[in-house]
């Protein structure tokens, strides 16, 4: 049973400010559960129903409490709650600036939690271990994003910082904005290292950085879209280019 502090703290996750102080966050739902504790992120708290527990929780004893589908609604951030809820420590990263050798992404005041989440998952999915982040993107711990990685928070380091002291840390690494008046894609030889910059979904690449660029890439447009969900873009840049 879930007693009333225990309550008040896990619904007090849903904000930044005390995810930070606590250098924690949440996730939800069996799938993404299993994908933390297979990556091995350091668990605080695991809070699950019995039939989850009866399946999956014999070897945590000590970490998980039984708690029933209607404490689950009082704690979960989901619309429709899904067995478990854990407090996982948060990853910490030495790396402050992309790396020689290497792909990364950089990502301009991406505020969608959905889109970042996104993001993420299809850098994990092409093998982009790291992605640098101004420090007005959306946060990486927000329950939505990590709900949208579906697992990928544990592989991937997002890292937050000012984005033109990175670019001006590494003056020689290759760096691709996506724009809209660019180098086609398919005009472009696969790329094995560099900083690929995706930009706000409304604003795209602030002037600064987009000043500090070498080359600027477009998705062809055949249609009329105005323009494309900077996570669907991603995911079409990254298929192309790697």
């Amino acid at each position: 049973m879930l007693i009333k502090s225990q309550v008040k703290y896990i619904q007090s996750l849903s904000h930044k400010k005390l995810r930070d102080s606590e250098d924690v966050f949440v996730a939800e739902g069996p799938k993404l559960i299993n994908e933390l504790l297979i990556a091995g992120l350091p668990l605080q708290q695991l809070y699950a129903v019995k039939e989850w527990i009866a399946e999956h929780g014999r070897q945590l004893t000590g970490s998980v409490t039984e708690i029933t589908p209607s404490e689950l609604e009082r704690i979960s951030h989901l619309q429709t709650p899904n067995q478990v809820l854990g407090i996982f420590k948060k990853p910490v990263f030495t790396a402050n600036r992309p790396a020689r050798n290497t792909l990364s992404l950089m990502l301009d005041t991406i505020q969608d939690p959905g889109n970042l989440g996104t993001i993420i998952r299809c850098a994990d999915w092409f093998g982009i271990t790291q992605v640098f982040c101004s420090v007005d993107c959306a946060d990486a711990y927000n329950p939505k994003v990590v709900q949208s990685t579906m697992g990928s928070i544990a592989r991937v380091q997002v890292v937050y910082g000012e984005l033109t002291a990175m670019l001006k840390a590494e003056p020689e690494l290759p760096t691709y904005a996506a724009v809209l008046n660019g180098t086609e894609l398919r005009k472009l030889q696969p790329i094995k290292e560099g900083v690929i910059i995706i930009g706000n979904e409304s604003k795209g690449i602030s002037a600064e950085v987009l000043a500090l660029c070498r080359n600027r890439i477009t998705i062809p447009r055949h249609g009329q879209a105005e323009s494309l969900n900077a996570a669907v873009a991603t995911g079409i840049i990254l298929s192309h280019i790697i």
